[in-house]
């Protein structure tokens, strides 16, 4: 029996329906065992030759993985960034790749706006003072006295700009592709964006292997007191680079949804002025529904042009 394999860490797949005629017309699904992020051996252990489709997560989609899996014709990426796959070998070993561009932008934009004022506001820090049994106010600051750097300004970044200019913030925004003027964000050079921005909020894919994009060199040019978001990449920040300098008193705080290895448990747990969270930029019930069903259709739309649909073989 050919088979699906669903390898994001959660996926609704009665919610499906595209996944449901894939089950009719004679396919296996099955899912990511493990309920986290795959790593690429566990991915390659999970691609067997009956695996013609699946509906990938962030898991490294290396050439070694794609090139071990004989019978894989189609990857259907559930979210926005394709930099987890090999899209050279993909092309090479004929997989077509797909996904889905829009449904996250919301939820990963307000995800950040969230973390931006907690940070600002200290509600994090104020929640867990009152619980250990400490009431003592927090000064915070306004974000409308802010100046938001926006690392990466394609569609989550021109949503984040869009919900802070909101509140009166100044935003900068640099972008490897440019930034065109939009009366939002004044483009500017990235070692300005540095130095100037209060706040600096990245929403850029992977470097894939050319090291972290904020590194120690980066991180020491960022102004005093402020305050890093990371909802993009766990690979773009120097973590324990970034821990020394909240350490140090160099930079406010930071906020981060994605890390380097998941699930986290480095130095920033440490640390009063940091705020968690467990990679759920698209968690948010509306959009991981759209997203889910976007990944299902394109998936079922790959195989059957593949003319895979009850197992024929294309």
């Amino acid at each position: 029996m050919p088979k699906v394999l669903i390898t994001t860490s959660s996926f609704n797949v009665a919610a499906a329906e595209s996944l449901g005629r894939l089950k009719q017309a004679g396919f296996e699904i099955a899912t990511n065992p493990h309920g986290r992020k795959l790593s690429e051996d566990e991915v390659a252990g999970l691609l067997g030759d009956d695996v013609v489709g699946m509906v990938a997560g962030t898991e490294p989609l290396t050439r070694r993985v794609l090139a071990g899996a004989r019978g894989l014709k189609v990857v259907s990426r559930c979210g926005i960034g394709l930099d987890s796959v090999d899209l050279a070998a993909a092309g090479e070993l004929g997989i077509e790749v797909t996904n889905t561009p829009d449904a996250p932008s919301a939820a990963v934009a307000e995800l950040t706006l969230g973390l931006i004022l907690d940070q600002l506001r200290r509600i994090s820090q104020a929640d867990r003072q009152i619980r250990a049994g400490q009431w003592k106010p927090l000064m915070g600051g306004l974000l409308a006295a802010r100046t938001v750097g926006i690392v990466g300004y394609g569609r989550i970044g021109r949503r984040v700009a869009k919900l802070v200019q909101a509140f009166g913030a100044r935003v900068l925004a640099t972008d490897a592709a440019g930034v065109q003027p939009d009366g939002i964000a004044e483009p500017c050079a990235l070692e300005r964006l540095l130095a100037e921005a209060d706040v600096v909020t990245l929403h850029m894919p992977s470097q894939k292997g050319a090291g972290h994009f904020l590194d120690a060199a980066r991180i020491g040019r960022m102004k005093r007191g402020a305050v890093l978001v990371n909802t993009a990449r766990g690979d773009l920040v120097d973590e324990a680079v970034l821990a020394q300098a909240i350490h140090d008193g160099c930079l406010g705080g930071a906020a981060l949804d994605t890390y380097e290895k998941e699930p986290y448990a480095g130095p920033l747990v440490e640390l009063p002025q940091v705020v968690l969270t467990a990679h759920m930029g698209s968690y948010a019930e509306e959009s991981r529904g759209i997203m889910e069903r976007e990944a299902a259709d394109n998936l079922y739309k790959g195989l059957a042009a593949r003319g895979l649909m009850a197992g024929r073989a294309a």
